[in-house]
């Protein structure tokens, strides 16, 4: 095996340490993320999603800095005033659902500049924060611009068949194979 390009064959071929944490069947948590959504379908009547209350809650936060009067003068944050409701438990409790998978695993940690980043662009924690500030950015505009995000569009828009998901899921794999190949490249 050579440096970072590892092949999928070379990926479940690498030995594993014993002191590795295993990692969760993909299946299974495909499983459950599809029963997760029926029942949100059920009980809640409405798709699983994510960036809706995001946006939210960040205009909870910019009405403690900016005022309530200058949110509401934003279009979208005054036609999604922040509420605790649905959207707002489930991004919680993807938050705190990762934590707890995390520990469960034995794989929880504080890393500032993960080690497949460090080899790749150096170990700066400004360069990292900034990177992963912007790309945060980006994923969020974009999620606001298609009007919804992996989960929204992606799962509960995939699991009702509708073309959008579907779409969705091909442009976010095509862009999501594109941007490893030109930062992961071996030189």
């Amino acid at each position: 095996m050579s440096g970072i390009a590892l092949s999928p064959l070379e990926v479940a071929a690498a030995p594993r340490s014993e002191a590795a944490p295993s990692r969760w069947n993909p299946y299974l948590i495909g499983a459950g993320i599809g029963v997760l959504s029926w029942l949100v379908f059920v009980i809640v009547a409405a798709p699983i999603g994510i960036t809706t209350a995001g946006a939210q809650v960040a205009g909870g936060v910019a009405a403690l800095f900016i005022g309530p009067e200058a949110v509401q003068a934003n279009a979208y944050w005054a036609r999604n005033p922040f509420r605790l409701d649905y959207g707002t438990l489930f991004l919680v409790g993807t938050a705190l659902g990762g934590m707890v998978s995390a520990l469960a695993r034995g794989a929880f940690r504080v890393e500032h500049v993960p080690a497949v980043w460090s080899e790749r662009f150096g170990p700066s924690i400004g360069k990292r924060f900034a990177w992963a500030f912007l790309g945060g950015a980006l994923i969020m505009f974009a999620s606001r611009l298609a009007n919804g995000c992996t989960s929204g569009n992606g799962i509960s828009q995939g699991l009702q068949l509708a073309v959008v998901g579907w779409v969705f899921f091909a442009a976010m794999f095509v862009s999501g194979v594109a941007t490893a190949w030109l930062m992961f490249r071996t030189r």
